[in-house]
């Protein structure tokens, strides 16, 4: 064990090693090999694999902008391609609207010809049969007057009635 005398001069003459100016040399020969080595290092291992990765990054960047500029032609390409589809199937859309309407109106127009000839044969038919109807009331009319008129005479003159004089009257009134 070391007596106190002892640790108190070795505490006296010490102080710290780095500003002991007898120990200067050797820590400037031995900092400056550990810079060499330091910088041996550096420039044979790690700078050499950091410019490495800083390069194949820079490339991969320059790639990925490339197809992504290549990428975004392709959407432009492909966008123009739908609308130029778009604009042709809306006009051919039209188009068949169109034809479809003239054919509809073609089918309408034919329909109403054919419905007004239906009603113009009805319409006659009908007219012919108001006729009809028309004399066969007259001559219901006329038959019932000459009843009338031949029980009028019988009741107010009996026996001087002429059938003859009276249907010539009713004739001529009707």
């Amino acid at each position: 064990m070391a007596t106190p005398s002892e640790d108190g001069a070795e505490q006296g003459s010490g102080g710290l090693p780095q500003l002991d100016f007898d120990t200067w040399p050797s820590q400037i020969i031995w900092t400056a090999v550990a810079l060499l080595v330091l910088y041996q290092l550096m420039t044979n291992y790690a700078l050499p694999r950091i410019s490495g990765i800083l390069e194949t990054r820079a490339d991969t960047i320059a790639d990925d902008l490339d197809r992504a500029e290549m990428l975004e032609q392709k959407a432009r390409e492909a966008s123009e391609a739908y609308d130029k589809a778009l604009a042709e199937a809306r006009q051919s859309a039209q188009k068949i609207a169109e034809q479809t309407r003239a054919e509809i109106q073609t089918r309408v127009n034919a329909a109403m010809e054919k419905a007004d000839a239906e009603i113009s044969a009805r319409t006659a038919e009908s007219e012919k049969r108001i006729g009809e109807i028309q004399a066969e009331a007259a001559e219901n009319v006329k038959s019932v007057a000459r009843e009338v008129a031949t029980a009028l005479v019988d009741k107010l003159a009996p026996g001087t009635g002429d059938d003859a004089a009276l249907s010539a009257a009713i004739d001529g009134r009707t």
